[in-house]
């Protein structure tokens, strides 16, 4: 069965941490509405929806991808690259040991983001970002490498973490705005995507992905190749540099 581990917004998420955006306000009554749209379009996909524990001190907590990666039956603890969002750490570690997954943690002086790691088939892209460092990046490769994983950089400096950049298609396709893409001729098959907000899907199964209802060409480009598109608005995490990506974790 498909599980996503979720986290509801905390009360205080128009404090989270910004690098490459200005700050905007953020309304906590439509982050809400809309993270409960986003959960639902999962759930009415037959994924079973696990809740990590509430962590209202931390505004960003909500991002849980950043805070755990999983590796077919094993998942990778991260450390944050911002010292704000180690509180978010315990409550992961404790939802991830609820699942049963065997488990290990980036320890210091590493760090690791989960926005900055993207897997395509059995390739695990790490982005060189402000939020995860070489000493991260050994030791996850130290992690799942003897576990049939191979583990490849990329630069990020247009953006907060390498899935802010770019994501893949079911099919390995690596998709992304190409104005916030440090080196798309690094993918062996690269599309641009005419809008920012397009970058970011979430494959739900081998025909289908979620993704931003802020990217409707993006959608439609999509579309034309054969997938079935579930679009939801995230306005209010965009605001605050997240993206579809952002707000969840798989666990097949």
């Amino acid at each position: 069965m498909s599980r996503l581990l979720v986290r509801r917004p905390s009360p205080l998420l128009a404090d989270g941490e910004l690098t490459h955006l200005d700050r905007v306000p953020v309304d906590p009554d439509l982050a809400l509405a809309q993270w409960r749209g986003y959960v639902d379009a999962f759930r009415q996909r037959g994924w079973e929806i696990v809740e990590v524990d509430p962590a209202d001190d931390q505004p960003d907590g909500v991002f849980v991808e950043d805070a755990v990666v999983v590796f077919d039956d094993f998942a990778v603890l991260c450390r944050a690259g911002a010292s704000s969002r180690r509180g978010e750490a315990e409550t992961i570690a404790e939802a991830v040991s609820a699942l049963g997954l065997e488990h290990a943690a980036i320890e210091e002086p590493g760090t690791l983001d989960g926005g900055d790691v993207l897997k395509v088939g059995r390739t695990v892209w790490v982005g060189q970002s402000s939020r995860t460092n070489e000493a991260g990046i050994a030791q996850l490769r130290a992690l799942v490498e003897p576990r049939g994983w191979e583990v490849r950089t990329a630069p990020v400096t247009k953006v907060l973490h390498f899935k802010s950049g770019v994501t893949a298609l079911p099919d390995g396709t690596v998709v992304g705005y190409e104005p916030l893409v440090d080196q798309p001729d690094l993918f062996a098959a690269f599309v641009a995507t005419p809008e920012e907000h397009g970058t970011a899907v979430v494959v739900l199964d081998e025909q289908s992905v979620l993704m931003s209802s802020d990217a409707p060409e993006t959608a439609a480009l999509w579309r034309a190749r054969g997938l079935d598109v579930v679009e939801v608005p995230i306005s209010e995490f965009e605001k605050l540099e997240g993206c579809v990506t952002c707000l969840s974790v798989r666990v097949r």
